[in-house]
């Protein structure tokens, strides 16, 4: 027989500042940089292949890579096909399996009933003393209970994983008719609500994820699409353009197509960059060319101006010496006569 509490009336929880890391670099930074905060409670919710366990699994993979612990509630997958499914998107969980870092506990939900499976679970997390416990499904319990029971187990549960100082991540799976509907009390007791869902467009299906809530953190309030490949999971922008939000081949063909025109406006700006330098050198060759025609005109004018001036200098001397040959001047002295004697020229 094993006693537990029905719930911590008091509040009396320890809080953190310290961040965990998701182990998506771009939902760390939509949390405010750094994560979830340490023993707090995440909810993910969303419609059946939007990959929420892949998240979750996302998260474990993360917090052994820092050498903590997890633990993964499985009610759905048995450990076998979450290790080859998380493979396939490039998330090796068997390693940590192995390094004693990862423990799966996978059955039924009918296995037990509420009272049972929370005190089936609290003994592992209590044997193992891990900092991760994964939950996946809860929306699985309701098969064995109403919701206002299920959410009572799940509050002593956090309260439980709380008072340890252990980070909960739960799932959840909704309709397609509503992805965000789920029941109040359990969202209530979350500290942080990630919606995960499709979106169809352009004939296909794309996985989009944003935050709802995320208590103490300036988190993002964009919607992201997420991707799975082969590396984990990726967040990408979401384009909005004109007819809307674009995801998968449609943004990407958008994207090209603004890839395409931006390459054509470089190609025009560098065609006229060439032309303008083109007419440049055609601007300094006929500048060059005025600037010889001057200097050679400025040349000239000057030659003509220092020969104008010989010239008239010439001139005069010219006129002085015909006029001494011809004795035009009386005081020119005679080498055949005396100049005094009036007979002298008869």
């Amino acid at each position: 027989m094993s006693v537990l509490p029905i719930t911590s009336l008091g509040l009396r929880h320890r809080v953190s500042k310290q961040r965990m890391s998701t182990g998506v670099p771009r939902l760390d930074a939509m949390l405010g940089e750094g994560g979830f905060h340490k023993s707090s409670t995440v909810l993910v919710n969303g419609t059946a292949g939007t990959g929420k366990s892949t998240l979750a699994a996302q998260f474990c993979d993360a917090s052994c890579r820092r050498g903590e612990r997890a633990v993964y509630f499985s009610f759905e997958e048995s450990a076998a096909e979450i290790v080859r499914n998380m493979f396939s998107v490039g998330i090796d969980l068997q390693q940590w399996v192995d390094a004693g870092l990862l423990k799966f506990r996978c059955f039924r939900p009918s296995v037990l009933g509420l009272e049972a499976h929370l005190f089936a679970m609290q003994k592992v997390v209590g044997d193992f003393e891990p900092t991760v416990v994964v939950l996946d499904p809860i929306s699985d319990l309701l098969r064995i209970g109403s919701g206002a029971d299920v959410a009572a187990m799940l509050t002593r549960q956090v309260d439980f994983l709380k008072s340890k100082g252990i980070t909960a991540l739960f799932t959840s799976l909704n309709s397609y008719a509503d992805p965000t509907r789920t029941d109040q009390q359990i969202a209530s007791l979350v500290d942080s609500w990630l919606l995960v869902k499709t979106m169809e467009g352009n004939g296909e299906l794309n996985r989009v994820l944003y935050i709802l809530k995320s208590r103490g953190t300036a988190h993002s309030n964009q919607i992201r699409e997420f991707l799975l490949t082969s590396q984990g999971i990726e967040l990408a922008d979401v384009y909005v353009g004109p007819q809307g939000v674009l995801t998968g081949s449609a943004r990407q063909a958008q994207e090209a197509q603004e890839r395409s025109e931006a390459a054509a406006r470089l190609e025009d700006l560098e065609q006229r960059r060439v032309n303008l330098d083109r007419r440049r050198e055609a601007v300094e060759a006929q500048t060059a060319a005025l600037w010889r025609e001057f200097e050679d005109e400025a040349d000239a004018v000057g030659r003509l101006l220092d020969h104008g001036s010989t010239g008239v200098e010439d001139r005069a001397g010219q006129r002085a010496e015909q006029g001494r040959m011809r004795r035009a001047d009386t005081d020119v002295p005679d080498d055949t006569g005396d100049a005094d004697d009036p007979q002298a020229g008869a």
